[in-house]
Parts: structure tokens; sequence; C-alpha cells
């Protein structure tokens, strides 16, 4: 390969900004208020970004839509980190790689049990060894993570996600739909940590101007669902019992962010990561019960059936 397309790079951040400020705005309509936008730079000047958050807000008890950008030394533990996943590193020359990355991030924690909790991330990564570029890929996906099942949610939430995924050829949703359900497993409950959405990694075999209108469809995706849902469910009565089994589930969401997603791990090994942004998928408030066991024909129950056996959504 040769050195990187700067214009391409340039592009893509540029891309990925507007999928930022899209994303917020559809968010700040249904929550009443705008969200804080927070700019940083790292000390050493190799990244910069910025954190779309809110706290406390009308309908969000927490969330944050954030872009960042950076370029450094490839180090050990994301190196070893790749090459698992395939990736031709050359741990005895290590010391001339680099990566670079530029993506959006989102998790966001409605304060009502009845709406869901959402994630997405989508992220273009190039490898560097001296002035040249050795890998690039995109990656990425959105999931939904209910606390009460209401199926038309999901159903809205993956017909949109295939609508964005249909661009790039009809196998692709289910194929990423798959990816999502396998991803987002807590192996040690035996659970997914939601009902899924589209999850991918390591993409290169398409151009990359056509993947990066894909993840912007994928942006668009979440733009005409979300929200929507955020609007059905926000002025739903709920209950303290309610608001219990949501901190429980709450738990849960941790167990697989500290566990097991490659997006927090990646950051904690992030020399000088900006941790508060690393930790923003973090609900405020969890809670873990010694063997606590759902009502057996209960509304929890009902979810915990689809977080058991994972169901297609837009048959």
């Amino acid at each position: 390969m040769s050195g990187p397309d700067t214009s391409f790079r340039a592009q893509a951040i540029a891309k990925i900004q507007t999928m930022q400020e899209a994303i917020t705005r559809s968010l700040e309509q249904v929550e009443g208020a705008e969200f804080r936008r927070d700019q940083w730079t790292r000390e050493d000047g190799k990244g910069h970004g910025q954190s779309n958050i809110i706290q406390r807000g009308n309908v969000f008890e927490k969330g944050g839509v954030n872009f960042t950008t950076l370029e450094l030394p490839l180090n050990r533990g994301i190196a070893e980190a790749m090459s698992v996943r395939g990736k031709a590193i050359d741990m005895q020359e290590l010391g001339q790689y680099s990566i670079f990355a530029a993506g959006v991030s989102l998790v966001i924690h409605p304060f009502n049990p009845h709406v869901p909790t959402v994630h997405g991330n989508y992220r273009f990564m190039e490898v560097m060894k001296g002035q040249e570029v050795v890998d690039w890929w995109f990656a990425g996906g959105s999931d939904l993570t209910p606390y009460y099942l209401y199926e038309e949610d999901c159903v809205l939430f993956h017909t949109q996600l295939k609508s964005a995924c249909d661009s790039l050829g009809a196998d692709v949703y289910p194929k990423y739909k798959k990816w999502c359900d396998e991803y987002f497993f807590i192996k040690h409950r035996g659970i997914s940590r939601g009902i899924g959405g589209i999850f991918f990694d390591d993409v290169n075999t398409y151009e990359r101007p056509q993947l990066l209108a894909f993840i912007g469809n994928c942006a668009q995706a979440f733009v005409d669902s979300y929200p929507a849902i955020v609007s059905r469910r926000k002025d739903i009565v709920s209950t303290e019992a309610e608001r219990y089994w949501q901190e429980i589930r709450h738990g849960h969401y941790v167990e697989f962010n500290m566990v097991y997603d490659r997006g927090t791990k990646f950051g904690l090994q992030t020399p000088d990561a900006n941790i508060e942004a690393v930790l923003m998928p973090m609900p405020t408030t969890a809670r873990w019960e010694y063997k606590h066991q759902v009502e057996p024909g209960s509304r929890e129950a009902a979810l915990v059936a689809v977080l058991t056996h994972p169901r297609e959504w837009t048959n």
C-alpha cells in the first residue's frame, strides 16, 4: 500500500462530524434542550474531539454523542488485540507502527424504563508502518437495549438499519445482524445485552467512499428510528419496581462493557485517553442483587426470553 490519503481522511472526519451533529440534534428535539458540547485536544497534539453530553435532562438520565480522531504510536496491548483478529503486525518492529482513527460513538440512557437504552459507533481506521498504510477498515454498528419489550419499537429500529445495509447488498443486514447477536452476548449470564441491531468490524471489501456513505446511512437510520421510539414511550408512567428492573439491567450493561467490549478496552489501553469519554457509556445507577430472578409470566420474563433467544425483526 502507499502512504495515507490525507484527502480521504479529511472527508471521513468531516462526514463523521456531520453524523455526530445530526444524531445530537435529533436527540435534542425529544429531550427539549441542548446537549453540552465540549471540545478537547490531547496534550501531545495527536488527537482531538468533541463530546456532546446530557446529564440529568428531561428525558435522558445520561448520554453522549462523541467524536474522536487521533493518530498515535501503536502500543503492545492494542497491537496484540489486532493480531488476534488477523492483523499482520510484526511485534519485533512494533515501534514503527502507528494507528489513525476517526469515529463517532453514542450511548443514551433514559430515565423512563419504558424507553430503551441505545448504543452506536462508527469509525474509520488505518494502521501505518512508517509512512506506509499497511491496513485500513471500517467498523461499527448500533444496538437497542430495552427494559420492557415493545415489538413495534424493535421492528422499527431493525427495519431502518436493514435499509441502510441494503445499500451494500441484500446479504449485508442478515450477516451484520447475526454478528451483532453474537458480539453483544454476555457469556457468563447466557443472555444478550439487548435485542440487537447490527455490528461489523475489519470491513474493507468495498471501496472506501462506498463504506463512508454506508455509515452515513446508518446514522440516518438512527435519526429515523430512535427519537420516534423515545417519543412513543417517554411519558408512560413507570413504577418503582420497573425502575428497580432497569437498574438490574444497567448492571448487565456494565458487565458487558467492562468484560467484553472492544471499544472500552481500546480506550483504556490508549495512552492519555480521555477517560470521561471512554466511560461515558456507563449508566449513573446500577444494581447487583444476589441470584435475582424474574417472575415467570411477567413482562420482565418476556424480555429475558428474547435476550436468551434472539429473534428476527424484519420478516
